[in-house]
């Protein structure tokens, strides 16, 4: 079990970097550092795939195609519009309001299973969205009116991205569950052969012109975090998670995710080199407490 929670929380520690490498990479754009991002991961999928154990053989073809498309928007479309929510709106606002996803998976499985009362989750829910706009708020007020529509646009950008995780975890979760469920490897880089297909659908969107334009420490930075971004955050950090998904119960796995939203705030306060300001601290604070509760909420029936 130790193993399963160090991988998760590995995982979740490199998918919080999704929170400042749009930032890091700058003057180059997130269109930019998505394209080689996942031409990475696509690429160290087929590599892998010189080996038999890591092809996705005896797939049905219908499954195939949900395994690329996937990893092409469900990858792809995540990572621009938590990237875009980031540069819009600061390293605080998006991964409180993606950070929200653990709880909202939690409320699709109750209406769908009713396996818990809903009076278990009113703390949560009224923690949330108190965390939310808390956070919301207090950012807004302190901006300028060029800057409070930036960072509404960051907040939408943001919400995008939730609803692109949900409706991720849902359906890979429905083929991962299903009697004949694929090899967690090769499901893994069928996805990643995805988003490699859907980055190269932005290539006209690229600035290949910053290219002779930005400085030769610039260049290098941005190949580091694209081969970083492609390698850890989405190779590794994929595979951590199968290990951590088979080596402890789905309850635990869940709450595990609630990591992120720690890390992305984390790498997002450094990287500004500042300390989170109360409102932030508080509104943050009340939104990973609240998904602590909701997870709780759906562990006490199990476990009486």
């Amino acid at each position: 079990m130790l193993l399963g929670i160090f991988a998760g929380l590995t995982t979740c520690a490199l998918w919080g970097l999704t929170f400042v490498a749009p930032r890091a990479v700058a003057p180059f754009s997130a269109w930019d550092l998505t394209i080689p991002r996942y031409g990475v991961f696509g690429l160290a999928c087929l590599l892998l795939m010189a080996d038999r154990r890591f092809r996705p053989t005896g797939i049905a073809p219908a499954r195939l195609l949900i395994g690329l498309f996937l990893g092409g928007a469900g990858y792809v479309g995540y990572f621009i519009s938590a990237a875009f929510a980031v540069q819009l709106a600061g390293a605080a606002i998006p991964p409180v309001i993606i950070g929200t996803m653990p709880v909202f998976l939690a409320i699709i499985a109750n209406v769908r299973d009713r396996s818990v009362s809903w009076m278990a989750l009113t703390l949560p829910l009224a923690l949330i969205a108190g965390g939310v706009g808390i956070v919301n708020v207090a950012t807004v007020r302190a901006a300028d009116a060029a800057d409070a529509a930036s960072i509404m646009l960051g907040v939408l950008a943001s919400l995008a991205a939730l609803t692109i995780w949900i409706a991720y975890g849902l359906a890979n979760a429905a083929v991962m569950r299903s009697a004949d469920a694929p090899d967690g490897l090769q499901w893994t880089g069928l996805q990643g052969i995805g988003a490699a297909i859907g980055s190269l659908l932005l290539l006209p969107l690229a600035s290949f012109d910053l290219a002779e334009a930005a400085s030769a420490s610039q260049i290098t930075r941005f190949i580091v975090w694209a081969v970083v971004m492609g390698l850890a955050g989405s190779w590794f950090a994929t595979w951590c998670w199968v290990v951590a998904s088979r080596r402890l119960p789905l309850a635990l796995a869940a709450q595990l995710i609630v990591a992120e939203t720690v890390f992305g705030l984390i790498y997002g306060f450094l990287f500004e080199g500042r300390l989170p300001s109360p409102a932030e601290a508080i509104g943050a604070t009340m939104q990973i407490a609240g998904v602590f509760f909701g997870i709780a909420a759906f562990i006490k029936p199990r476990a009486s």
